[in-house]
């Protein structure tokens, strides 16, 4: 079962009353169930963290970590992760017990893909953004700001410019969000704003530029943003 923070609680409470084999879900909902008593994990003999760097990040590793504790001392743990900082290496080294390490690639690289920069006041922005789409050949764009109120001032800006665009960000609720996120892969608009939520899992074929309206906090983040 798929378990997420945004949907019904009681929902997932009723559906762990029957037998459940595998449970995929965010570590602050999975953590819920489980303080609550009605998710069962003694017996749980695997973790997977799926883009466990982000996993690992101040937002989520409290409520991980939290979990670990109704895991059985003997579980297994895999992480899957495109990009290795110091936080993995850290986790890897208290929790795991002579890890295997298993690199797929000697190095992160960007080839194949176009990069620009245009360097830019903060107020003249908008007015860039407006030239870019007006001189380049997009089929769907999505647009990262670093914040949600930035996120929201963003797209109404572009709406006023003439410009079909969606947003979306973690303060929406989930039913909202999946909503956003379908039309948008379905061709309902061209641009989409959003946060570094949408940064990871994300494939859509249609998306030919991706714009750093807000430069990103860090290596990792960028390479997570473009590819």
């Amino acid at each position: 079962m798929v378990t997420t923070g945004g949907t019904s609680l009681k929902d997932d409470i009723m559906r762990l009353y029957q037998p459940v084999h595998l449970l995929v879900g965010t570590p602050g909902r999975i953590l819920d169930l489980a303080k609550k008593g009605v998710c069962i994990l003694k017996n749980c003999s695997m973790l997977i963290m799926d883009e466990a760097d982000k996993l690992l990040s101040p937002e989520f590793q409290p409520s991980l970590e939290q979990l670990l504790c109704f895991l059985p001392p003997n579980r297994q743990i895999l992480m899957f992760s495109a990009t290795f900082p110091v936080t993995v290496k850290d986790f890897k080294d208290r929790y795991l017990k002579k890890p295997y390490i298993i690199n797929l690639m000697d190095e992160l690289t960007l080839k194949g893909i176009t990069q620009y920069y245009a360097f830019v006041e903060e107020r003249q922005k908008v007015h860039c953004l407006n030239t870019l789409f007006s001189k380049l050949q997009i089929n769907q764009s999505i647009i990262f700001c670093n914040s949600v109120n930035r996120v929201e001032l963003l797209a109404k800006k572009i709406t006023e410019l003439g410009y079909s665009c969606f947003y979306i960000h973690a303060k929406m609720l989930q039913d909202h969000r999946n909503r956003v996120f379908h039309d948008f892969r379905n061709g309902a608009c061209r641009n989409l704003v959003c946060t570094d939520l949408f940064t990871r899992g994300i494939d859509i074929q249609a998306v030919n530029v991706v714009i750093n309206f807000d430069f990103p906090k860090n290596s990792e983040t960028y390479l997570h943003r473009v590819c």
